[in-house]
């Protein structure tokens, strides 16, 4: 019997409004389970992951992950999940975790994962889980998502369903997110990455929304490869209500794209782009498995901490090659050139970390718990990760577990944490889980004999990392950091600083407070001799301090010239994750494989606003 077309369109209304109701009431009972939670004025650290892909991201899938984002929620929280055929957790669970699929292949991960839907069978998705060995795997790839993803092919394979499986998808994840969301003690942001890489430079961005309200499904490079394509759609979404910023990565593979003069069209980046960018992108990734981003021993010769997990086998791969306009340095340099010449910053960067982890493990970051590795077939176990690539990327040996996101915040909930990151009050550290506060002001102690005492000044008398300072005296910058519980004792912490100036960028870097009273008068600190101890991987216990804390001003300050300031906090060396290789799996990395490294965290930069 046919439904009559009144009836029909009744039904259709219905589910409508069930639909409806059903988000208010979700939207309701999130926010009411918030405002029970305690707030801390003072703020509070949190660590965690905004980077991390699941089995729904189709590289992931096919390089054996199976783990969906209800598991990589599991596996944040500290539960033992089986990892590449390894039961694996993290050392300690994390305070909140954004997990971002590709949007480009979540119609595909509805056939992939589940058995008997339309497309399940067929013969190419029968091939990626049928892939066992890394050669297999690698074929698949390239052909079906690394040709796609630098603009050459089909953008699907021929088992994709369309637009309706991306809405499964899409509903999936989003159900994990809410189910693990719990308020105070973990918080989930729905989250996915938008993966545009024309001619294989990186543009990736991670979009993450502060609530409930959401798009039916994310917007992908198929739908548009330009950051202005993806940047009309978030205006699109702020314009229906929904709250969402976007996060860069990996400049360090962006072939000088990231901080280019132009926009991929070509046309050159004027103040209505430079709006829209700030707008947009409140934060970006210093670091995660494939490069530390920050800066790089080529162009930044005088900085002797430029040498670390700079990834250098990424030049043999995709035509990428070290350029200058690569590095976040370069890139908040340029934004204070943009300020002069258009009244706006467009690289306005506050700090984050990640792992771009394609193993389903959000921030499994400690070097001594590295043995699964982070890319699936390539690098589950200590021989291959001695000798194999990620393909299209590095050589396995260059890269790193990755970094961590840290967030001042009121509570651990999802709507203090975003609102946090989009006012820049962050900072990346590259494993590690130290604390570090920023302020610049005036009128602060020299000393303070409490912690509170020295963050209530912070914010009564100026402004916290990520902040604009204002006044037209030099600004006092406080800084603060504290060592992670389980790791070695801190080195120093500088003040990095940048400036444009008769038509030069410049940048140049303060020692601030170093431990042991080493920082002499002329501004430098004698090394620390402090070594790792090679047969064991145990650090030194004696030297640098738990604490370390200062009241600084800068000696050539110029009230007519605009700056960045951003603080590096350097701990003492510790053992690298090759080293545990050797001495726990018995493998031999090439001589000039590192085996020791010196662990760090960067703050959200404070600019100085000339007036």
């Amino acid at each position: 019997m046919t439904t009559p077309l009144r009836l029909l369109i009744g039904i259709s209304m219905l589910t409508a409004l069930y639909s409806l109701s059903s988000a208010v009431a979700a939207a309701n009972s999130w926010e009411a389970a918030e405002a029970k939670v305690k707030k801390n004025p003072l703020k509070e650290a949190f660590f965690g992951e905004t980077h991390v892909h699941t089995g729904v991201s189709m590289d992931a899938f096919i390089a054996g992950n199976r783990l969906t984002p209800e598991d990589a929620y599991r596996f944040a929280k500290g539960e033992k999940m089986m990892v590449n055929g390894s039961m694996h957790q993290i050392k300690r669970p994390l305070d909140f975790v954004a997990v971002t699929d590709h949007s480009e292949f979540m119609g595909e991960a509805y056939s992939l994962m589940n058995e008997g839907v339309p497309g399940y069978d067929h013969e190419i998705a029968k091939a990626f889980r049928e892939a066992t060995d890394l050669t297999t795997a690698l074929e698949l790839y390239n052909k079906y998502v690394l040709t796609p993803l630098a603009g050459g092919g089909s953008p699907h394979p021929d088992f994709y369903q369309g637009t309706e499986a991306v809405k499964s998808t899409w509903q999936k994840n989003i159900e994990a997110t809410e189910a693990h969301y719990e308020p105070g003690k973990f918080t989930t942001i729905h989250a996915y990455e938008w993966t545009s890489a024309p001619g294989g430079a990186n543009q990736h961005r991670n979009i993450l929304f502060r609530d409930t309200n959401l798009p039916d499904v994310p917007f992908s490079s198929n739908d548009g490869s330009r950051p202005e394509q993806l940047w009309a759609w978030m205006k699109s979404q702020r314009a229906e209500g929904r709250k969402v910023f976007a996060i860069p990565h990996n400049s360090n593979e962006s072939k000088g794209l990231l901080f280019a003069e132009a926009s991929l069209s070509g046309k050159p980046v004027d103040r209505d782009y430079a709006q829209t960018r700030a707008s947009m992108e409140p934060l970006i990734e210093m670091m995660q498995v494939k490069g530390n981003s920050e800066v790089i021993p080529n162009f930044w010769p005088n900085d002797e901490f430029a040498d670390f997990e700079n990834a250098v086998t990424i030049q043999q791969f995709n035509g990428r090659a070290f350029i200058k306009e690569n590095y976040v340095r370069y890139g908040l340099g340029r934004g204070i050139k943009y300020q002069q010449q258009l009244g706006v910053n467009p690289f306005k960067y506050g700090f984050v970390g990640g792992t771009d982890s394609h193993n389903g493990t959000p921030s499994n970051v400690e070097e001594d718990n590295y043995g699964v590795g982070s890319h699936g077939l390539a690098d589950q176990k200590a021989e291959g990760r001695s000798k194999n690539m990620l393909d299209g990327e590095m050589l396995i040996a260059d890269a790193n577990p990755g970094a961590l996101a840290a967030v001042w915040a009121e509570s651990n909930t999802r709507s203090a944490i975003w609102d946090s990151m989009l006012a820049k009050e962050t900072y990346a550290t590259s494993g590690p889980r130290m604390k570090v506060r920023f302020f610049a002001g005036q009128g602060f102690d020299n000393s303070y004999s409490s912690y509170e005492k020295l963050v209530k000044d912070g914010y009564s008398k100026g402004v916290p990392m990520g902040g604009n300072y204002t006044g037209s005296k030099a600004p006092q910058f406080l800084v603060w950091a504290v060592k992670d519980p389980i790791g070695p004792n801190l080195d120093r912490i500088q003040i990095i600083k940048g400036w444009y100036e008769n038509g030069e960028m410049k940048d140049t870097i303060y020692n601030v407070v170093a431990s042991g009273g080493r920082l002499k008068d002329d501004g430098m600190v004698e090394p620390v001799n402090a070594p790792i101890n090679l047969k064991t991987g145990e650090f030194n216990k004696q030297k640098g301090s738990p604490e370390l804390m200062a009241v600084w001003t800068d000696p050539d300050f110029d009230p007519k010239i605009q700056a960045f300031y951003y603080v590096r906090v350097l701990q003492l060396p510790t053992a690298r994750w090759t080293l545990y290789d050797e001495l726990n799996a018995g493998v031999t990395y090439p001589k000039e494989v590192k085996r020791e490294i010196v662990e760090r965290a960067w703050a959200s930069p404070i600019w100085y606003e000339a007036k």
